[in-house]
């Protein structure tokens, strides 16, 4: 595969620090020389994840990379989209990874732990000691996560947790869930040791899509927890969406990522492809396409990086990243489309990268809130209506 060389039409390195530049070159070669050369096998064998780079992952600082102390890397936002970016143009399993361990998992403890909640985990978490996982979906309550049938009751000076939670990555992998419960005090979150007794992972099989990603079932039947489990700061559910905006915003970078890979792609290949006597790339139709594909990605761009100035200014409103994660995620799945497209029956073999990325967006444009449903948090923050 040759070396990856990002895409720049109009100079947006420009507007990147020093940081920033060597937080997306450190990443950008690590997934070019250690993640991707390994990544078929995965995909092929049995759809898995290569725990084997969680150390180096670790090591480069990539857990909970915008949060600050205990063992976190304290990264810029944008720095941190930037990384997101490059693990996402490797894969969207590889982001969800990181992604969940920071966004889901370590930032709720951040923000809404107490003190001894945040020294137990927290390191452990971003040495990769230990992996976490984020349980808010359920099997009947995807983007309506307010509808949550998982139930904690007190008992004693604990609680006991019942119900399921779907689509959960990192579930079988995990030492840590992060579940949400309904309460009679309203919603709230909870650590829970994936070893207490009546907690139960298992892998969701048959995935077309984020085949280099575990995504799991979890099951709670009694599972008892001290109070000293329960996030004492998280109150309803500003405290799981506030994580989704989190997760989001990364999102909204990582897209481009795939979009990035698919462009880069396509574009060598349609120089070398001969097509009635000359190359793809020399046909009117291909580069209208192309022309497209670098408009679409420029555009994104500038969207990820005003909104990532934003949110280190702490100026950044929930809506602004419903936008980023909506367009961002849209445009790289129809550039992969089109990719696959132009590369014709090379684009169904996964010598070539835009079919998995392809099925992985069909994911990304589902999780973390459906395309549909950030159109509608848009629509109501223009008109002050909630559309039924």
């Amino acid at each position: 595969m040759p070396e990856f060389r990002g895409v720049d039409f109009l100079l947006l390195d420009e507007l990147l620090s020093e940081e920033e530049l060597l937080a997306r070159k450190t990443v950008r070669d690590f997934v070019s020389r250690e993640f991707l050369p390994r990544l078929q096998e995965h995909v092929r064998r049995d759809g898995s994840f290569p725990m084997e780079l969680v150390p180096r992952l670790a090591e480069l600082g990539l857990f909970g990379a915008n949060l600050h102390g205990y063992g976190c890397a304290g990264m810029n936002q944008v720095a941190y989209g930037l990384v997101m970016q490059e693990l996402e143009r490797g894969d969207s399993g590889l982001r969800s990874f990181a992604s969940v361990q920071g966004s889901l998992v370590m930032y709720p403890i951040h923000a809404f732990g107490s003190e001894a909640q945040k020294e137990r985990w927290l390191p452990a978490l971003a040495a990769g000691e230990a992996i976490g996982c984020f349980g808010l979906t359920e099997p009947d309550f995807g983007s309506h996560a307010s509808g949550m049938r998982t139930r904690a009751v007190r008992r004693g000076a604990g609680w006991v947790l019942n119900g399921t939670k779907r689509w959960i990555t990192n579930g079988t992998l995990a030492q840590v869930a992060v579940v949400w419960a309904r309460t009679d005090d309203g919603i709230r979150g909870f650590l829970v040791e994936t070893d207490r007794p009546g907690f139960e992972a298992r892998d969701i099989q048959g995935k077309f899509s984020l085949r280099a990603s575990v995504t799991s079932e979890l099951f709670l039947h009694d599972v008892e927890v001290p109070d000293e489990s329960r996030l004492p700061k998280a109150e309803g559910m500003k405290g799981p969406l506030s994580c989704l905006t989190q997760a989001r915003y990364g999102i909204a970078w990582g897209a481009l990522g795939a979009a990035m890979a698919c462009y880069e792609e396509v574009v060598d290949y349609a120089r070398e492809r001969v097509v009635q006597g000359g190359p793809l790339a020399g046909k009117q139709l291909t580069q209208a396409k192309l022309a497209d594909m670098l408009t679409e990605i420029t555009k994104a761009q500038l969207l990820a990086l005003r909104v990532g100035r934003l949110k280190d200014a702490g100026r950044l409103h929930h809506t602004m990243v419903s936008m980023a994660k909506r367009n961002n995620v849209d445009v790289a799945l129809q550039i992969a489309r089109t990719a696959r497209d132009l590369l014709g029956a090379n684009g169904i073999v996964d010598d070539y990268q835009a079919m998995r990325h392809m099925v992985n967006l069909e994911t990304v444009r589902t999780y973390e809130g459906t395309h549909d449903v950030h159109t509608l948090i848009l629509g109501e923050h223009i008109t002050g209506l909630r559309a039924l």
